[in-house]
């Protein structure tokens, strides 16, 4: 996995096994898995399969679970193991449905202050067409004393 630079390690999460970190919450539930983490940039895919609405088309909310969590990751990353990162906006155009295969989201970094992040999602299909568009902001916040907030993402 991919990580800022070799200066940033000591300020950074251990996001080593990223995939073994959201072991039983929803990005497990949904089938999420992260593919390159750096705060700049977070790739990850989701299987449409099991994230559809009754018509059996990718559910625009899972693609909103799949923006949020890869932006609150590379969020994370920046703010390092003493800060912990929360989603305050997130929005999202739809531009195509997607009904089979897994799609694959790219998280980019466009804004990387002391107290706020924000990353423009690009979701595509299997054939590199563009699914969704989202915009993620995140709030950071310092941790609490005894742990309560630690590295939290998504």
């Amino acid at each position: 996995m991919a990580v800022a630079s070799e200066a940033d390690l000591d300020r950074q999460p251990d996001w080593s096994d990223l995939n073994r970190t959201h072991a039983h919450t929803l990005v497990q539930r949904m089938g999420i898995k992260i593919t390159e983490a750096s705060a700049q940039r977070v790739v990850g895919t989701m299987p449409v399969a099991g994230n559809t609405q009754p018509y059996g088309l990718l559910h625009g909310g899972a693609s909103c679970v799949l923006a949020e969590t890869l932006g609150s990751v590379g969020s994370a990353l920046h703010a390092g193991r003493e800060r912990f990162t929360v989603g305050i906006e997130i929005n999202a155009t739809h531009h195509r449905a997607v009904a089979a295969g897994q799609v694959t989201g790219v998280a980019t970094q466009v804004h990387a202050g002391r107290t706020l992040t924000t990353y423009e999602i690009v979701i595509s299909d299997d054939q590199g067409r563009r699914v969704c568009t989202a915009r993620l902001s995140c709030l950071l916040r310092d941790a609490v004393p005894g742990g309560a907030g630690g590295q939290g993402a998504g």
